[in-house]
């Protein structure tokens, strides 16, 4: 499978060039077709305005979201006639607690969607239901890109974060395009069960299944020595300077997630290359 139809949401200004920046060279590099939306956010809620109130603080907003999204897609535009990619365009209106149901729309008919880190300073609070609302109600793998990253047409070293979940399978089965490409791919594993059937071979399968694909593919296998996975599966990143990680998404409730936190949010937080992720 190879990835012929690629999307990215742009929502922030500060944010256009380097998303699309990415999204333009994947899709350069995969000849495939880029779909851009762009989303002028309406970030009232329902609720937040007692009954009768006055219908121009609305139009207000309304009005404001509009102009937004007007001129994200005039700047997007000239960003992608410059890109060489083949692409389109759609731009609209989305109230911050319904985005994520717009994206995924649009996402169930992509191979790939590329968006921002959805954390850190100035980063708007609709990116991270833009990420979920792709990869859960669009049931579509998402590169999650750091600002300050150089775009790079396909990654030399990955790190697959293996724990033997259906998540961690499933974001492997997506990321076989780019895993094949690849010049090494690290399955770490972290901890490996004391009992079971895999013990004495921790990743030795899914390494099996890798190479049978092309893949290029090592076990590394290593010690919780800090207190959070994402700790030691970051510093393994660094450690063997990979420019891309694949890992399952939120094994927890999305809500005990969001409140406790957990590898997945940990990640997103913390990494400093792309996340490629799927559920």
């Amino acid at each position: 499978m190879a990835y012929k139809t690629l999307l990215t949401v742009v929502t922030d200004p500060k944010l256009l060039k380097s998303t699309i920046n990415h999204a333009s060279t994947v899709a350069l590099a995969m000849d495939a077709h880029l779909d851009v939306l762009c989303f002028g956010v309406d970030r009232t809620q329902t609720g937040y305005y007692y009954a009768g109130a006055n219908a121009m603080v609305l139009q207000e907003t309304l009005s404001r979201a509009t102009e937004d999204a007007k001129k994200l897609a005039e700047e997007a535009r000239e960003q992608l006639d410059r890109s060489g990619c083949r692409w389109s365009l759609e731009e609209g209106v989305a109230q911050l607690a319904d985005i994520g149901r717009h994206v995924a729309g649009r996402a169930r008919f992509a191979d790939l969607t590329i968006l921002p880190k959805p954390y850190g300073g100035g980063h708007g609070v609709e990116l991270e239901p833009v990420i979920e609302g792709a990869m859960f109600e669009g049931q579509c793998p998402v590169l999650v890109v750091p600002d300050d990253v150089v775009p790079e047409s396909a990654p030399k070293r990955v790190v697959v974060g293996w724990n033997e979940s259906a998540e961690a399978l499933t974001a492997v089965r997506a990321a076989l395009p780019l895993l094949k490409v690849a010049d090494r791919v690290h399955v770490v594993v972290i901890d490996p069960p004391q009992h079971g059937p895999n013990r004495s071979d921790p990743g030795g399968q899914l390494s099996q299944f890798l190479a049978r694909h092309g893949v290029k593919a090592e076990v590394d296998v290593l010690s919780k020595t800090l207190p959070k996975i994402s700790d030691v599966m970051c510093r393994h990143v660094e450690d063997v300077d990979a420019d891309m990680m694949v890992m399952g998404a939120y094994g927890h409730s999305r809500f005990r997630e969001a409140i406790l936190g957990g590898a997945t949010r940990n990640m997103l937080e913390n990494a400093k290359l792309p996340v490629f992720m799927a559920h």
